[in-house]
């Protein structure tokens, strides 16, 4: 069955973007580019919120092929959660999703397929949790404390335990840590 892997930058105070929605605090790395090499290669469907969708949108290239510029790898699927917008494939190659999230993923699982990069929000990783269809977790912890903005994780109604699977430290001063989930 494929893994689910929830990722991405936060702050040390558990924030994944200013108040606005800008991340301009994130510091590239080669280290991370090694990381995201390894990674991308794994993936084949991208699931996201809406509002990270949107974000993704406003930060994309202009290209004359939008499709091109979604879907890089030719074979990646991304699918946006939404409650607002209408179900269905997008121009650019996006499929919006309204179903209930934990049970999509759970369904896209079972699927053939590489694994699945879970994006962006903590909202939607939070009905991910509790629904038990996240396997891993890997974060890249920034040396800054934004004090405020849109939270990495929300309060959920359960713990989950974690195992540590790896953790690196990045010349800049960054940490990186994989977490698997436990069950």
């Amino acid at each position: 069955m494929r893994k689910t892997i929830f990722g991405g930058a936060n702050s040390l105070d558990n924030y994944i973007a200013r108040p606005d929605g800008s991340y301009d605090w994130l510091m590239f790395s080669d280290e991370v580019s090694e990381i995201m090499k390894d990674f991308w290669p794994n993936i084949d469907a991208i699931v996201m919120g809406r509002k990270t969708w949107d974000v993704a949108q406003a930060n994309m290239p202009k290209s004359k092929k939008k499709r091109e510029a979604v879907l890089p790898n030719g074979e990646m699927k991304t699918y946006v959660f939404s409650r607002t917008l209408a179900a269905g494939e997008t121009d650019d190659g996006a499929i919006i999703v309204n179903d209930d999230p934990g049970e999509f993923v759970r369904e896209l699982k079972k699927r053939e397929g590489k694994d699945i990069c879970i994006m962006g929000g903590g909202l939607l990783a939070r009905d991910l949790f509790e629904a038990d269809v996240i396997d891993e977790i890997g974060f890249n912890i920034h040396p800054v404390l934004l004090g405020a903005g849109i939270p990495l994780f929300y309060g959920m109604s359960k713990q989950i335990d974690l195992e540590l699977l790896e953790s690196r430290q990045f010349k800049n001063g960054c940490v990186y840590v994989r977490y698997q989930v436990k069950n």
